[in-house]
């Protein structure tokens, strides 16, 4: 007998798991609203108010939107954090205060994190390695390198390259203009390539993938490098943000798992095949709300990690539920 939910979906053409981020985040935005306007806080409700939440969810926007990438294919990447930090102190150590050095410092910043997910990739794909354990050993190997040459901030960004950061166009933060593109240029290539469709493919089904023709191992290992290349990226911001590098900016931030919760609550599944970028940018929104929620209702911030913990266990939880119902 089939599911009245699933039938009225089939006739009205609403797919909830397409809208359920964007619902959730309505929610978020709901329960944002009425608490700042129950506690008598209404300055937290202006649009530069609003900005100012989503322009401190930079770092971790651009970070989950490769880790899409590397979901998207059954995999994922707990390097990210490690990597951050390596590119962010590797970039200031270059430019060091000269403006001159900018180009080079991303160009090898790029190129660290190209390497790290060409590595990554090759591990997962060709010696099969599981993806967890593959990336926290490499994470383990980034942050062990970078521990034993520095131990505090090193290296400066010069002012040109803070524009990153705290640069405007238009009245709008350059950064947040930034991760936009960003988004709509992943989206363009998961929606209208090859290569996204390929990236589906194998997240859905890797056998079946093979089967078709497609070359699986280098479609896992250029998601990888993608993942890695916009951790690097992550870490260029952090970089001009701090006005230079630190080994712990990365793992402080807890880049790796919050990337990948983001990814989670905004619907794409973790065995792979399902879900995209929009949806990972409403989760973004929506964890930046959860915290701006916690701020302005004055949460304990050990409270607040439970908290996050639970929504985050109760989202996964939910949509696990729902994903059943539709098989069933």
């Amino acid at each position: 007998m089939s599911d009245p939910a699933m039938t009225t979906a089939s006739k009205t053409g609403f797919r909830f798991e397409v809208w359920a981020p964007a619902i959730l985040l309505l929610a978020a935005l709901m329960i944002y609203v009425i608490i700042a306007v129950s506690t008598g806080q209404t300055q937290y409700l202006t649009a530069s108010n609003l900005i100012s939440i989503l322009g401190r969810s930079i770092a971790l926007g651009i970070t989950a939107i490769g880790q899409t990438f590397a979901i998207l294919v059954a995999s994922i990447d707990l390097s990210v954090a490690s990597l951050i930090s390596a590119t962010a102190v590797l970039a200031s150590v270059i430019m060091n205060g000269d403006p001159a050095m900018i180009l080079p410092a991303i160009l090898a910043a790029l190129a660290l994190g190209g390497l790290v997910g060409l590595l990554n990739g090759l591990v997962i794909a060709k010696l099969e390695v599981n993806p967890l354990i593959a990336t926290l050993g490499m994470s383990l190997i980034i942050q062990g390198c970078l521990s034993a040459v520095v131990s505090n901030f090193a290296g400066s960004v010069p002012v040109e390259f803070q524009l990153f950061a705290y640069g405007e166009i238009g009245g709008l933060p350059a950064s947040l203009i930034f991760l936009l593109v960003l988004a709509i240029a992943a989206w363009v290539v998961l929606r209208f390539t090859k290569f996204g469709s390929d990236i589906y493919s194998v997240g859905g089904n890797k056998d079946a993938a093979r089967f078709a023709g497609i070359q699986t191992d280098r479609v896992v290992v250029y998601a990888h490098i993608i993942c890695s290349v916009l951790a690097a990226i992550a870490g260029l911001y952090l970089a001009s943000r701090l006005r230079s590098g630190a080994p712990w900016i990365g793992s402080d931030g807890v880049y790796d798992l919050e990337s990948i919760a983001v990814v989670v609550i905004g619907g794409t599944v973790l065995a792979g095949g399902r879900g995209g970028i929009w949806g990972t940018m409403a989760g973004m929104m929506i964890f930046s709300l959860i915290d701006s929620i916690f701020n302005v209702a004055g949460v304990d911030a050990f409270a607040k990690q439970v908290m996050r913990g639970v929504i985050i266990v109760a989202a996964v939880a939910f949509y696990a539920v729902r994903s059943k119902r539709m098989v069933a």
